[in-house]
C-alpha cells in the first residue's frame, strides 16, 4: 500500500488518500508522459482500434521500436482486466513496420519518422515490433492483479507489468503518488531476450542531445552523468568499478570507450581524480539544477575514457544501436563489432 507522509518540524504528517474522480485523467496523464508508467517513449494513439474491433486505451512506441500497449483497468475484475489486455497483445504482435507507420498516421501523427527522431536523436529500426509490452494502470494494487501480472513476467517472460496511481490531499491539494509493480527495465529484458542475442558485456550511456550535455565535460573531467528523477538516475546503480561503457550522443554517434572508475555518486559528494569536486571545477548547468532534491539530483560514475572523439568524428552506421534508456546493454551483433574495431578496445580490455 502507497503512503504519503508530508515532513514537518514535529514529525511525519500522513496524507489523506482520496479517491480519484475519473480515471480518465490517468489516460490523460499517461499519454502526456510515458516515464509516469516507466516508459520512455512517444504515443502512437489513443483509443486504438483493433482488427478485432476492440479499444487499447493507449499504444506506444519505445526507443528500440517496440510497442506498448496501455491499457486501464476502470473498475474490471483482475482476471478480466489481464485477459483483455492479453487480448489487445495477440493482435499488436502481428503489426507489421508498415503498419506501424500506418497506425500513426491514422491516429494524426503525419511524419512518424521525423517524430521519433526527434525524440530520441535517431531515426526509427529498419523493423519495428520484434517485441511488444503490456502496462495495465490502475488506481490501486490488488493483489489479485499483482499475482497473475508477477506469474506472467517472471515465470513465463511475458512483457507484462502494473502501475499504480493513488491521489492524497495536502493542505486542500491534490498530490499524485505512483509506482510500478515490477521493475520497467528487468520486465523489458525478460521479454526480449528471445529475439536477440546474448549480451556482449558492454555497456550503453547517453546524456541527450550536446546542447543540452556537453561532451567536453565528461571527456574532461572522466564522467557521466543523469539527473531529473529516478527514471533516469536509478539506471546508473547498474554500473560498477571495471564495467566497460561506450557513450552515444543523440543525433550525432559514439563519442567514447571506458572503463567505470566511480561507481554512483550525488553530485555534491563526486570528487574527480585530483580530489576537487567536480560541481566546483565544471560549471555546467545540469550538475545543480536540483541539488537541493533528492530525487532530481544529478549523480555521477566515474568514466576512466580510454579512446574519445570529438562530436565532428562521432563513430556511427545506419542501423547502429541507440535507444532512450540512459543505461543498458549492447547486444547488436554489428554494432558491438564496429565499435570494437572503431574505439580499438581489445587493448583496453587485455590489461
Amino acid at each position: 500500500m502507497t503512503r504519503l507522509f508530508a515532513v514537518s518540524d514535529n514529525g511525519l504528517v500522513e496524507q489523506k488518500k482520496t479517491a480519484l474522480d475519473r480515471e480518465e485523467k490517468i489516460e490523460k496523464w499517461v499519454t502526456n508522459d510515458l516515464t509516469l508508467v516507466g516508459i520512455d517513449g512517444i504515443v502512437i494513439g489513443r483509443q486504438v482500434r483493433t482488427a478485432h474491433g476492440k479499444i487499447i486505451d493507449v499504444l506506444a512506441i519505445d526507443g528500440d521500436g517496440n510497442l506498448v500497449i496501455i491499457e486501464l483497468k476502470r473498475g474490471r475484475t483482475p482476471r478480466d482486466v489481464v485477459a483483455q489486455i492479453l487480448d489487445y497483445a495477440s493482435w499488436v504482435c502481428h503489426l507489421t513496420t508498415k503498419d506501424v507507420y500506418d497506425l500513426a498516421r491514422l491516429h494524426g501523427e503525419e511524419n512518424f519518422g521525423k517524430s521519433f527522431k526527434g525524440k530520441f536523436g535517431n531515426p526509427p529500426p529498419d523493423i519495428l515490433n520484434s517485441s511488444h509490452q503490456m502496462i495495465v494502470v490502475a488506481s490501486e494494487a490488488d493483489d489479485d492483479t499483482k499475482r497473475i501480472i508477477e506469474y506472467l513476467s517472471e515465470q513465463h517472460d511475458v512483457g507484462i507489468n502494473a502501475s499504480f496511481f493513488n491521489i492524497f490531499l495536502s493542505d486542500g491539494r491534490e498530490l499524485l503518488a505512483t509506482d510500478t509493480l515490477l521493475d520497467q527495465t528487468e520486465v523489458t529484458e525478460r521479454a526480449v531476450k528471445k529475439t536477440r542475442p546474448p549480451w556482449s558485456g558492454y555497456y550503453y550511456l547517453t546524456g541527450g542531445f550536446e546542447e543540452d550535455r556537453p561532451w567536453r565535460d565528461m571527456r574532461e573531467h572522466g564522467f557521466f552523468s543523469a539527473h531529473g528523477g529516478v527514471f533516469y538516475t536509478g539506471k546508473l546503480d547498474k554500473l560498477k568499478v571495471g564495467d566497460p561503457v561506450f557513450y552515444y550522443q543523440k543525433r550525432n554517434g559514439y563519442l567514447g570507450f571506458g572503463l567505470i572508475s566511480q561507481e554512483k555518486q550525488h553530485v555534491n559528494d563526486y570528487k574527480v581524480e585530483k580530489g576537487e569536486l567536480l560541481k566546483d571545477i565544471c560549471d555546467a548547468p545540469y550538475l545543480t539544477e536540483y541539488v537541493d532534491d533528492a530525487e532530481k539530483a544529478c549523480y555521477i560514475v566515474g568514466v576512466d575514457w580510454k579512446q574519445t572523439f570529438p562530436v565532428s568524428e562521432a563513430k556511427f552506421f545506419s542501423g547502429i544501436f541507440a535507444n532512450q534508456n540512459v543505461v543498458c546493454g549492447i547486444y547488436q551483433t554489428a554494432t558491438v563489432d564496429f565499435l570494437e574495431q572503431e574505439f580499438g578496445v581489445e587493448q583496453y580490455l587485455s590489461k
